[in-house]
């Protein structure tokens, strides 16, 4: 068991780095758009969800971290070593993360915004084959971004702190200065506001809500495979995929173990240290406050009960807060939302690709034959095919519909991925580094909640 380095605030600062690509996703997704839609439409009351979603959802990283700690494996290879096989595992989590992310809301969602910049109004319906060929060129410029660097969970990494922080630093000043202090105390009681649910809620889109009040999901596993290029635990024996134009580097298709020994179980307590830093105190903080900034920016701006257009629910509140302090704020909070709605669709270029690169090459040693053994071969074939029907998929709906029907397919995967995450670990993680109970049951419970959200939407809309 590599030994991780010194518990120290520098070294924290240098060894975290997942958590804040999951935070930059989860920012863009749930906390600037679905968030927003949920409160405008039916209050504050309902963000107890919010609370609920990030606290199971940072319980349920931390078990996938586990077997990638032991192992070096993101956590989908874990779950391809169940019966029935790679071959079934392969193809059920490709299909969900193509089904989750193949639809790129966040770029059409981003584009809108900026053709708002551009127009210096709300864009409309009639706007809408501008709002595309924005949408095609923020949606190429992040496959542009993951070809940068040396090692692309690093590029994102960096990419990632400089547009959570600008975005970040934008709101609390926005909200500390010019949110009433009602507004504040409205949204404080809704993230304790346990099971309130107004009448008549769109359970779909209350799912949506809940999926993506976090990462999300497929999203969610996603955080391994960075945590194994980052190096977490038995993850620097493995190698990692490297961007296109840096050295070849050589990625071991399966994992490796360490024995169990006193030294060993000292440096895993030690990277446990780090784990919970990155998921704790920065993807599920983070996530909390950024839903919360959000929040009192659209119940101070929007209000409760307002329409909401799918060409312009990027910029519900650069309209608001303009009208009350002026021009110069519909430009600033536009440009912020084009950067958390950017980064958002940035970690899923590279999510997407990386995990069904890892699942290809984890299952198959033709794939690893191709192209004489480069990893970025496979990596940037499976982008490109991304890009194509990426690019269909932006002409077939408003940016807010591809985002519900991913966000849907997340809640799904979340029971599927809780329940077999704590197989994985009770199969092939010796006893001495097993959960304890109650974080299995925490697990169990991630399953439940996100199974009776999934399956109320199915019957409101079968009903």
């Amino acid at each position: 068991m590599p030994a991780p380095p010194t518990f120290t605030r520098r070294n924290v600062l240098r060894t975290i780095g997942p958590g804040i690509i999951g935070l930059g996703a989860a920012i863009g997704s749930g906390e600037w758009l679905l968030g927003p839609s949920v409160i405008v439409a039916y209050g504050p009351t309902l963000l107890w969800i919010t609370t609920v979603a990030v606290l199971l959802q940072v319980l349920l990283n931390l078990e996938m971290a586990r077997y990638t700690l032991y192992t070096g494996e993101p956590i989908i290879s874990g779950y391809m070593r169940t019966w029935p096989g790679p071959g079934f595992w392969g193809s059920i989590y490709s299909a969900l993360a193509f089904l989750q992310d193949g639809w790129p809301g966040w770029a059409l969602a981003a584009a809108t915004a900026t053709a708002a910049l551009l127009l210096g109004r709300m864009p409309t319906a009639a706007d809408a084959d501008f709002i595309i060929w924005l949408g095609y060129l923020t949606f190429g410029a992040c496959f542009l971004v993951t070809m940068l660097g040396k090692r692309t969970e690093r590029t994102l990494e960096v990419a990632m702190w400089l547009m959570v922080g600008f975005v970040g630093v934008y709101l609390l000043v926005i909200d500390l200065t010019t949110v009433s202090w009602g507004t504040w105390g409205r949204v404080a009681t809704g993230f304790a506001a346990f099971g309130q649910i107004p009448e008549g809620v769109d359970w779909a889109l209350i799912a949506a809500f809940a999926a993506y009040s976090g990462m999300g999901g497929i999203d969610n596993a996603f955080l391994t495979n960075w945590m194994r290029d980052k190096g977490y635990g038995m993850g620097s024996t493995v190698g990692y995929i490297p961007s296109a134009f840096s050295d070849r580097v050589s990625l071991s298709p399966q994992g490796n173990v360490f024995e169990v020994d006193d030294d060993s179980l000292k440096s895993w307590r030690n990277w446990w240290k780090f784990l919970n830093v990155d998921q704790w105190g920065v993807f599920g903080l983070g996530s909390v406050l950024g839903m919360a900034l959000m929040i009192l920016l659209t119940l101070e701006y929007v209000g409760a009960g307002s329409a909401i257009d799918g060409w312009a629910v990027a910029n519900l509140q650069a309209l608001g807060i303009a009208a009350v302090h002026g021009p110069i704020f519909w430009y600033v909070t536009l440009i912020a939302g084009v950067w958390v709605l950017f980064s958002t669709q940035l970690a899923l270029v590279d999510g997407l690709p990386r995990a069904i690169t890892d699942i290809l090459w984890t299952s198959s040693p033709a794939v690893r034959r191709w192209r004489g053994g480069d990893v970025r071969a496979i990596y940037y074939s499976v982008m490109a095919v991304f890009a194509v029907w990426g690019c269909i998929a932006l002409n077939l709906a408003q940016p807010l519909t591809l985002i519900i029907i991913g966000a849907n397919v997340a809640g799904f995967t979340f029971v599927l991925e809780s329940l077999h995450t704590l197989v994985v670990n009770r199969k092939f993680l010796p006893p001495e580094l097993r959960p304890a109970l109650w974080r299995e049951a925490s697990v169990v419970l991630c399953a439940i909640f996100y199974g009776v959200l999934v399956v109320l939407a199915l019957v409101q809309i079968l009903g």
